[in-house]
């Protein structure tokens, strides 16, 4: 019993071990229920599933808010706000990198939960290296701060020009070191080929094992943002990484519903681009104007989730004429 209150990262062991047992059944629902076959998703079962995973994440955070406290509640109901807002960016950029390799809806919802699975092991590393150094070097969070005004202003003005997904350095890497396929094998990742040379059984990639690749890369280029942004809201690692996970495991139940529409969010990067400059900003305005008083959770937020409410609906009443684009 004593092991379950010993202190991880300033947390009792229970509440981790009540959140990894959390994050293994849903993972586990998902892949022995909900994707025991192969089958492309429809918007509305989409919608249905993303609103069962954003009220499991919303209860986690009521759970959340009454054992640790309203200061931590709030803490991680803007981390989760801002992670799932953030991940309507992801969904633009994995909806190109499935159009580049040329996978269909019905292979993608599982290529979506194995990269999920790969994503939440990849965060909790960041995470804990973020941690480390808060905790060593308090200085790091004006680092953070600092680099979160600075994306922030660039995403003001940054172009649309789209990612050269095949052009990718890991991908042409690949492409020369190991055996690839040029077609599909359904779901498989990897499969049995002649050698073109040798005429051996070697193992060979599929275009989906590249296209989930490209996708936790994706992933880590969006985490250099979304975490320290996180960190620049609380450095209580437990928040930091619940609030992150809880956002990224209905990402790919939203995925199917957002990829058909995700070109109407356009004006949804400039309120994404306020905040983190909002967030950042609210670092330096705390410890040189307020006298180094925390800044109000719940002015933060507030503010976030009126900039991304407002981000979403100007996007959609903007582009109310555009249709949505489905896959085929």
């Amino acid at each position: 019993m004593e092991f379950l209150y010993a202190d991880w990262l300033g947390t009792p062991a229970w509440f981790w071990l009540a959140f990894i047992g959390l994050v293994v059944v849903l993972t586990a629902f998902d892949l022995g229920v909900l994707n025991k076959e192969n089958k492309e998703m429809g918007i509305g079962e989409s919608l249905k599933l993303s609103a069962f995973y954003i009220s499991i994440a919303l209860a986690f955070g009521a759970w959340v808010w009454i054992a640790k406290g309203g200061e931590a509640g709030l803490q991680y109901y803007t981390g989760f706000f801002i992670e799932k807002a953030l991940s309507i960016d992801n969904i633009f950029v994995i909806s190109l990198i499935f159009t580049t390799f040329a996978i269909p809806p019905k292979y993608q919802y599982r290529a979506l939960l194995w990269g999920i699975v790969a994503v939440i092991v990849l965060r909790g590393i960041m995470i804990a290296g973020g941690a480390a150094l808060v905790t060593e070097y308090g200085w790091v969070l004006y680092i953070f701060a600092a680099f979160l005004i600075f994306t922030g202003v660039k995403m003001l003005f940054a172009s649309d020009t789209p990612m050269d997904v095949k052009g990718n350095p890991v991908v042409k890497w690949l492409s020369r070191h190991i055996p690839l396929t040029h077609e599909l094998h359904g779901e498989k990742f990897f499969v049995k080929q002649p050698d073109g040379k040798t005429g051996k059984l070697v193992t060979a990639a599929t275009p989906l094992f590249l296209a989930l690749v490209v996708i936790n890369l994706a992933d880590l280029v969006f985490a250099v943002d979304s975490v320290p942004a996180i960190f620049a809201i609380t450095t209580d690692t437990f928040i930091v990484y619940t609030s992150n996970i809880m956002a990224i495991l209905g990402l790919r139940a939203l995925y199917f519903a957002l990829s058909a529409m995700v070109h109407r969010f356009h004006y949804l990067k400039y309120a994404l681009a306020l905040v983190l400059v909002f967030i950042g900003s609210k670092i330096f305005v705390a410890d040189f104007i307020l006298g180094g008083d925390k800044f109000p959770p719940l002015v933060s937020l507030g503010v976030t989730v009126a900039l991304i409410a407002g981000g979403i609906i100007w996007s959609l009443v903007k582009t109310k004429d555009q249709p949505m684009v489905i896959e085929k």
